[in-house]
Formats: C-alpha cells, structure tokens, sequence
C-alpha cells in the first residue's frame, strides 16, 4: 500500500511539474509579446508624425526585437499548446520550421534596420516595413485571433 502512495505521489507531481513548466514557457512567451509591444508602442507616434523623432527610442525598439526573438523560440515547447489564455495558433507545432524562419527574418529585420536608421528619414522608409512585415504577419499566421 505504501508502494501505491508514493508511485501516486510521484505521478502528482510529475503532472504538476509539466502543468507548471507549460504555463511558466506561455507566461514568458507573453512577457516577451508585451515587451515587443511597448517597444512598438515607443516608436508608432513617430511613425505617425505625432511624436518627433528620436534615434535612441528607436534602437532601443530594435534592440528589444533583437533580443526577445532570440528568446522567443525557445518558449513554444510541445507541452505549453493550450492554458494560460495562451493565443498560439496550433500552426506554430504544425510548422516549427516555418515559424523559426518568420522569427529568423524579424530578427534580421531589425538587425539591419538598426543599422539603416540613422535619421528621421531612414526611419520612415525603413520601419514601416519592418513592423508590416513582421509583426503584422507573424499576427496573421502564427496568432489566434480573437472570436476564433
């Protein structure tokens, strides 16, 4: 009987551990959507003309990209699909390659985007397309949307 209870205990908290390594991979992968979106967020005013440029919020936006794709990756383990109000569309296991290559881009993105931008006029060319063609399709293909 004593066999049985620890063989039960162990399967507990094996469960729990999993449960826990999932919903800790969708926090963090969270975290790193809400810090690409205040990077985002610092640099949309200018985009729109309704905040004067300014180069160091700029890198800085880059430099975040840069880091948190590098991080990013490595949060979508097989175990963390579903919970935690997580809005990772199943294509992302369906079509890891494809979903690290999208990552792989945005992180080039912006590495040469840092390099570009050196003036409010770099910047308007350059950034518009970095975030249409990053952030905006990374939303449609890899993201539920809400309603679905």
């Amino acid at each position: 009987m004593k066999l049985q209870h620890a063989v039960l205990a162990l399967s507990l908290s094996v469960v729990a551990t999993f449960a826990v390594a999932s919903t800790a991979a969708i926090g963090e992968r969270q975290q790193v959507m809400k810090s690409n979106g205040a990077a985002t967020k610092s640099i949309m005013g200018m985009l729109k003309g309704e905040a004067p440029f300014d180069l160091p919020t700029v890198q800085k936006a880059l430099a975040t990209y840069q880091e948190n794709t590098t991080k990013f990756v490595t949060l979508f383990p097989d175990d963390s699909k579903t919970g935690e109000k997580t809005s990772a569309s199943p294509k992302i296991w369906e079509d890891m390659a494809g979903f690290l290559a999208a990552n792989e881009k945005f992180k080039a993105d912006a590495k040469a985007a840092s390099v570009a931008i050196i003036d409010e006029a770099s910047f308007k060319a350059t950034m518009p397309n970095v975030v249409k063609n990053n952030c905006g399709s990374c939303h449609e293909a890899w993201r539920i949307k809400d309603g679905q």
